[in-house]
């Protein structure tokens, strides 16, 4: 399936019009040219790459997939590569949705390897500031890239509010509550990792595009993607925050857990101590020797208070001492 739009002179003339006029409308210098491809096969790649010439490398990464984010430079063009991410309430599904762009100097292509890119949001995007439609290339791309990182400061954001809500649970002592932040670690751990990759990268990739030698952003396009740049280094700032903030929590979270485990220790052996004091006494007691009070009444009532005695006693020193 394929997508299109003509501007000429800032303006959006045509939509979704046959891609063979393409060439034709490309022979004015006025035009301007978005062509959205999705899951293109072989061939479709061979007729685009005759149309403006795309070098093979460039191709065969929008091909494959899977590229991480970048900007590779040719002669006459350029291709980059980027994703678009959105993160579940919860953390537990982090959806990533890559997308192919190439740039020349009056077309922008975005290649789509499934149906999952919002590029309807894309689209939605440029219809806010048609004013900015003159600058040709550059105020596609812009609303493009204004999307994607706009995403990924939402959801590292959300993910943020996420390591927030953990840090309560950390101190819990419901056996189910600690559970829970087990789970919870694990799975914000996991979102972390898959936000980084892809988040990560996209701030030198602004950086690059800001660069002089590229000739695609112009004069009044330079504060907008100032801005898109800023949104990219804020995520990737935020990002390694909230690295920071998951390790200090696992780390708190082992403290928890051996603070746990050394107060179990203290009550496991309190406990046995109180009890090996009747267990030596009636062990005593129960030699084949004679003892005081052996054979008479007196003598069980004298263990069976020690055994009463010495066993409140320790009780209520490892009590005092938060033992027990």
């Amino acid at each position: 399936m394929a997508r299109n739009r003509l501007y000429r002179s800032g303006t959006l003339v045509l939509e979704d019009f046959p891609t063979d006029d393409i060439s034709d409308h490309l022979a004015d210098p006025s035009s301007v040219v978005w062509l959205d491809l999705s899951r293109p096969g072989p061939e479709v790649f061979a007729a685009v790459a005759r149309e403006f010439g795309f070098h093979e490398l460039a191709l065969d990464d929008a091909s494959q997939g899977g590229q991480r984010p970048k900007l590779d430079q040719f002669p006459d063009h350029a291709y980059l590569n980027a994703y678009a991410v959105e993160l579940a309430p919860d953390a537990t599904q982090v959806s990533v949705r890559e997308v192919g762009v190439f740039l020349t100097r009056q077309a922008l292509i975005t290649i789509r390897n499934d149906d999952s890119f919002p590029v309807e949001e894309v689209v939605a995007r440029w219809d806010q500031n048609p004013e900015l439609a003159r600058e040709g290339v550059g105020f596609l791309l812009y609303g493009l890239l204004d999307f994607i990182v706009d995403g990924h400061y939402a959801a590292v954001q959300q993910l943020d509010d996420l390591v927030d809500e953990l840090e309560d649970l950390l101190f819990e002592e419901d056996p189910r509550q600690i559970r829970e932040a087990h789970r919870r670690l694990y799975v914000l751990r996991r979102a972390l990792v898959r936000l980084r990759r892809v988040v990560m990268p996209m701030r030198e990739v602004v950086n690059t595009l800001m660069r002089p030698g590229l000739h695609v952003i112009t004069d009044p396009l330079a504060p907008y993607f100032q801005d898109v740049y800023d949104h990219a280094v804020g995520a990737t700032a935020r990002t390694e925050s909230v690295r920071d903030m998951l390790a200090s929590a696992m780390e708190t979270n082992m403290s928890a857990q051996s603070n746990r485990m050394n107060l179990i220790m203290k009550k496991v052996t309190s406990w046995a101590a109180i009890i090996a004091v009747p267990t030596a006494i009636t062990g005593f007691y129960g030699q084949n020797l004679p003892y005081p009070g052996f054979s008479h009444e007196w003598g069980f009532a004298t263990s069976s208070g020690a055994i009463v005695t010495l066993s409140s006693g320790l009780y209520f020193v490892f009590k005092r001492k938060d033992w027990l």
